[in-house]
Formats: structure tokens, sequence, C-alpha cells
């Protein structure tokens, strides 16, 4: 009732509005007028402000548009958008929740978005999107829905590769493109399903580069990520981060934000690491990544501190030390006491790989795995206050 009030006084705005507009007095005797007149109004003419008839419209350079009526920036976002909205799928799931109170299960819906990768069916998205699921669902541009098996996961780049047995006519790849050289400033467009608005698209410019988020493991972080202005919200993960030529640079996995919605400040992992982890993925269910055998480190103003060494790997084999264990025996009359300690002091320093600095747990990681398993790296270690260069060649993580 209260939304037809306010209609009706809109409308009778509009058309008193409208009437002071096009009304045109007729002639009456002078005297009449002085009558009917109140001070300092003359009501032969409107109110200044309010013309007799309307204002024409605004001259628009004819030169501004192509034949199809659009801006030639205009252009570019309807080619985008026709070229790559039929490979965005959407992607629900279903997880189940314990509820410990009343000991039962609960069903947690879910929704992300996906990219078609290619005709044999894979799909890339973002590993929180599927991570507990025990369905999954994908959602082609036609409506038609195929139930998803998850083919590998990538937690370190947040990265996940689904496979869905659709018919490959249906099936529309995107064209990946490259995420060096990109410009801060460049335009860029995101297509995705915000709060399950299927192949949305919004448009904005890269603000960032090589910016920093964690990742799903908590000592790590996601590098070389791209920082881009277009709106991002709940629904977005795991859809395609495009060019002006529709080619995929990046996907877009997460936003700053305290309300948990769109702030304007979004991130997307760049395409040239997804172009190294799916084949991985889709061959072994996951990425192979060289390891050193260095379970845990310490961060010191001076390095990493060597806190736990993997019994038997690579950098025990190679002479790196941990900390010893101190076992000391001490008498007390007719009494012996056992006690142990660890002596920190022993364990190697990090201070580089392959005579390049690293002061964090992520940079020394980074280079680890910038080589492959067998390959051999040299780990310079600060120990009794001397430098030494430790040749240790690497094997695939467990």
């Amino acid at each position: 009732m209260r939304k037809m009030t306010i209609l009706c006084l809109i409308s009778g705005v509009f058309g008193v509005l409208t009437a002071l507009v096009l009304y045109d007095p007729p002639t009456v005797p002078e005297s009449a007028s002085k009558a009917q007149e109140f001070p300092g109004h003359d009501l032969r003419s409107p109110p200044a402000g309010l013309p007799r008839s309307p204002a024409p419209a605004p001259a628009v350079p004819t030169a501004a548009y192509a034949t199809d009526g659009l801006t030639p920036e205009e252009r570019v976002n309807v080619a985008v958008y026709e070229a790559a909205n039929r490979s965005v799928v959407n992607i629900s799931t279903k997880s189940v929740q314990t509820d410990l109170f009343f000991m039962r299960e609960i069903i947690s819906p879910g929704e992300g978005s996906g990219a078609v990768i290619d005709r044999q069916g894979h799909v890339l998205t973002n590993f929180h999107v599927v991570d507990g699921a025990r369905e999954i669902q994908v959602t082609l541009y036609n409506g038609q829905g195929f139930k998803a098996a998850l083919v590998g996961v990538d937690p370190d780049t947040d990265t996940a590769v689904l496979e869905i047995d659709a018919p490959a006519d249906c099936l529309h790849p995107l064209t990946l493109g490259s995420s060096t050289g990109l410009k801060v400033g460049q335009r860029v467009y995101a297509i995705g399903n915000p709060f399950g608005l299927e192949r949305t698209m919004t448009t904005g410019i890269i603000s960032s580069l090589n910016r920093e988020i964690p990742s799903r493991r908590n000592y790590r972080s996601v590098t070389s990520i791209i920082q881009i202005d277009a709106a991002i919200n709940p629904g977005n993960s795991g859809g395609p981060l495009l060019d002006s030529h529709a080619r995929m640079i990046g996907m877009n996995t997460a936003i700053a934000s305290k309300t948990g919605e769109s702030a304007g400040v979004g991130f997307a992992i760049p395409v040239n690491t997804i172009a190294r982890v799916v084949p991985q993925l889709i061959q072994n269910g996951r990425v192979i990544r060289a390891d050193a055998g260095i379970a845990k480190v310490y961060t010191t103003e001076e390095g990493l501190l060597v806190a736990r060494l993997v019994p038997g790997g690579p950098a025990e084999k190679a002479g790196i030390q941990g900390p010893k264990i101190v076992r000391q025996r001490r008498r007390e009359g007719p009494f012996v006491y056992e006690s142990t300690r660890i002596d920190r002091t022993a364990a190697d320093l990090i201070v580089a790989v392959d005579g390049e600095r690293v002061r964090t747990p992520d940079e020394f990681l980074t280079a680890i795995e910038a080589h492959r398993p067998g390959e051999e790296v040299t780990i310079t270690v600060v120990r009794e206050g001397r430098r030494l260069d430790v040749a240790v060649t690497l094997e695939a993580d467990q």
C-alpha cells in the first residue's frame, strides 16, 4: 500500500510539472489579470527555469558511433563477451558438515565459476570452490548440466581441474593468452556467476602486478598475482580474466573486502602459473614439485634456521645440519637424573639458494620449486660462523 502511495505522489508531481511546462494561459482582460495576481509573480509566463516546450536534445557527434550505433569501446566489450561467454560455466557443489550438537550431517551448498579449457571436457576452477565437495555439478552456457569428476587440485595455487562427459560440440574452450608483458592500466574483463547470476561480465583495468596472497597452505603465498578493479563478488571465483582480445590472462580467485562483496580490489592467478600447473593436474592429479627435504625452518634476521630435516631426505643426505638433541646425566646422591634438550645453535642457517639471497620460507620454497626433481641446487648456509655451499640433489615432494 505504501509503494502505491509513493507512486501516486510521484505521478501527481510529474503531472503538476507537465502542466506547468505545457500550460499556455488564454488572454484575459488586464483588470481580471490584476485581480488574480500574487505580488511579484506574473501568471502570464511560466516560472523561470520551466520552458514552454521541451529543450532540444544535445547534439552528439555521429562520428563517435559505428553503423550499429556502438562506440569503438562498446564494440570491443561486446566482441569480448560474444567470443568468451560460452566458455564460462556455473559450478554448484554440495558439501557435508557435521552438526556436533544434534549429531547429524547438514548439506551445505556452494557456487562458483569455471572455464572450459579443451574439448575433452576439462574445466578449470579454483581449488577453494570444490574443496570438500561431495557432489559437483557443472552447467554449460546452454543450460545443460553435467555431474563433474575431480581430476586434480593444487592448493598452493588455488587451482583445480574438473572433467565432465559433455558432447564436444557443446564445449567451447577459451583461448589462452599470456601474463607476460601485462601493463598496469590495461583493460580487462571478468566473466563469472556472481550471486548465481550466470555469465555476468564486468570490466576494469589492471590496478597492479606481482601481488601476493595467502595460499591454502598456511606457510605459502601465491605470487605474481594480478590486481584488478573489475567488480568481483561471491560466485566469480574460478571464472576467467580476459584481455581485450578475449584471451584468458588469469583466473579470478579472491577479493579484498570487509563486507565480503566487491570493493574494487580483486585478484587473479596469472595464466602462466595456470599453464604450468594444469598439465600436471590432468596427468598426475597433483603437482609434483622438487623438494629439498627441509621440513621446518625458523625465520631470523640473518636467515632461515633449520628446525627439522626429513629423515633420509636430500638435505640430510647432502650434510645439512639441523638441531641436535643433547642428553645429559647428573647424579644427586644415590639418584641419577637424565634430561634432554635441543641445541638449536648447532643448526645450519640458510642464507641463499643458487647464490640468490632468501629471507622467508616462501622465497626458499619458490627457489627450490623453480627446479625439477633430480636437479641439483646449491644451498648456502652459515655454520659456526662460516659460510658453506652445500650441493643438494632434489627429489619429488611427497
